[in-house]
């Protein structure tokens, strides 16, 4: 009869994905403020600027559904939640992915376009990873 060995998940704190996560809500967090300040401001940055004399709105919309991201995504490091880390930044992915697509059809520069380009590789390695961490942490994983 041949006994199968367990090896104990790491601790979430010992991952790399659990890690990769901080920035994100932190980034999110920050956006919020920046959104906060100076809409019109944002909305260059991310490569689709207001027109002249435009309506921010949209933009401080924009800068309350960042606010829930940069909440839940906190919420979730603070439970050490790898399983719904991992699958929010699954799911997030179409975030940045949208932003290039829609700064490139606005005429953003290609270094704004490359920016979110960027921004999407390296939440799609924080999805890799934290995939990868919440492997053989039990059933919910």
């Amino acid at each position: 009869m041949s006994q199968t060995q367990t090896i104990p998940a790491r601790p979430p704190l010992r991952t790399a994905g659990f890690w990769m996560a901080v920035p994100m809500a932190g980034l999110q967090a920050f956006n919020v403020l920046r959104v906060s300040l100076d809409p019109a401001a944002f909305a260059v940055y991310m490569g689709a600027p207001l027109p002249v004399g435009g309506d921010p709105s949209w933009v401080l919309i924009y800068g309350l559904r960042t606010a829930f991201i940069a909440l839940l995504v906190t919420l979730f490091l603070v439970r050490r939640d790898l399983t719904a880390l991992k699958w929010t930044a699954l799911a997030a992915l179409v975030m940045p992915v949208g932003d290039a697509w829609i700064a490139h059809q606005a005429g953003a520069a290609t270094l704004t376009v490359a920016r979110h380009g960027a921004i999407a590789v390296y939440l799609l390695l924080t999805t890799i990873a934290l995939f990868a961490a919440a492997r053989g942490r039990g059933p919910a994983a």
